[in-house]
């Protein structure tokens, strides 16, 4: 069973998902009910009410309150207080409703699982690309995969499945043996490579306009508990491109916010930002076409890789060398979890106990 990281922000929706309708989400196994409130900011709730259980989803609401359709209870869509029983004048403490912290930025909706008191707006992902001229954003479809989260977010921090998975769309055989590289004391985990003089790949065929050989390159960072980035494209091999100069070739980010539903179903909201056909008014189409694709391929591995997760093992999964960024990705997880798990007391220490670092 899958225990979730709680305080940490995750992409609840696209604005464009909540209006001022009452929608249920799921997230960490958790029902949400969400709206947009009178002031445009974004209301969530625990979509159950805490007298017949009945889903406030499935009430009305009256002005920035929801109300039941069970027994009209009603509850504040800021803090989830009871602010009317029908029949009774008291109001019971216990009447109450779990409200979350949400936050919008670049037309996404966060929202905060765990301790309100530890919402830091500031930890929310960002990427200057999103505000800089020189580069368009668009944001995509939800992917839903019949797949635990972990599993699809060590997907994205492997350049090595790229030849196997996506070999007419975003790889080729040309770099099955190339070595990837990990960088694992940041605060992403970055796995990448470089594929030198070969021909360039189905998508950068499409979208780059190479006719001859390219040096191209994957760089996929991997942040807690579940944000991944990866930065690709391609560049002419005359022009002998060092890594830090990858803004001169065609260079895109793929993003993906990754939200976890339950122990075996994620949601995989993916975008993606470019610096190359700013002016073409039918790239956006013809790049999502092409993701839409690309991504199929990873849910076609990712639901089967589930099914036999979920059927009883006989032995112990074995380990190769493509594996580190994804054994880091776990560990790091487990620490955040035992954060979670248990309270620091020691902040004074005893006397009884003198340490020497």
């Amino acid at each position: 069973m899958t225990i979730f990281v709680k305080n940490a922000w995750y992409v609840a929706a696209w604005s464009r998902e909540i209006d001022d309708q009452l929608r249920r989400y799921t997230i960490l196994n958790e029902h949400i009910v969400m709206f947009r409130k009178s002031d445009g900011s974004v209301a969530a709730l625990e979509d159950r009410c805490p007298h017949r259980l009945l889903p406030l989803s499935k009430g009305k609401r009256i002005g920035d309150t929801v109300q039941c359709g069970y027994h009209g209870l009603t509850f504040d869509g800021t803090t989830g207080k009871c602010t009317r029983v029908p029949g009774q004048t008291n109001l019971p403490a216990s009447a109450y409703v779990v409200s979350y912290r949400t936050e919008e930025k670049h037309g996404i909706v966060w929202i905060w699982m765990g301790d309100p008191d530890r919402a830091d707006p500031a930890r929310i992902f960002d990427m200057p690309e999103f505000t800089d001229p020189n580069w368009a954003v668009h944001l995509g479809d939800a992917l839903h995969l019949e797949s635990n989260y972990l599993n699809v977010a060590e997907n994205l921090v492997d350049p090595a499945h790229i030849s196997f998975v996506h070999p007419t769309t975003l790889g080729s055989a040309a770099s099955e043996n190339v070595p990837v590289h990990v960088k694992t004391d940041g605060e992403a985990i970055v796995a990448w490579r470089w594929i030198r003089d070969a021909e360039p790949v189905g998508f950068f065929k499409a979208f780059g306009g190479f006719t001859g050989n390219v040096d191209r390159w994957h760089y996929y960072y991997l942040y807690t508990p579940c944000t991944a980035v990866i930065d690709f494209g391609s560049i002419e091999v005359e022009k002998n491109c060092a890594e830090e100069d990858r803004n001169q070739g065609v260079r895109i980010f793929a993003l993906h916010f990754i939200t976890p539903v339950t122990e075996t179903y994620t949601i995989d909201r993916w975008a993606h930002i470019r610096n190359s056909a700013l002016e073409d008014p039918d790239a956006v189409e013809r790049m999502d076409a092409a993701f839409r694709l690309a991504f199929a391929e990873d849910k076609e591995i990712l639901e089967a890789v589930q099914a036999e997760e979920n059927r009883p093992q006989k032995r112990r999964p074995i380990r190769i060398a493509i594996d580190k960024a994804p054994l880091v990705y776990r560990k790091r997880i487990n620490d955040l979890l035992e954060l979670e798990r248990t309270e620091d007391l020691a902040g004074d220490l005893s006397p009884a106990f003198v340490y020497h670092d």
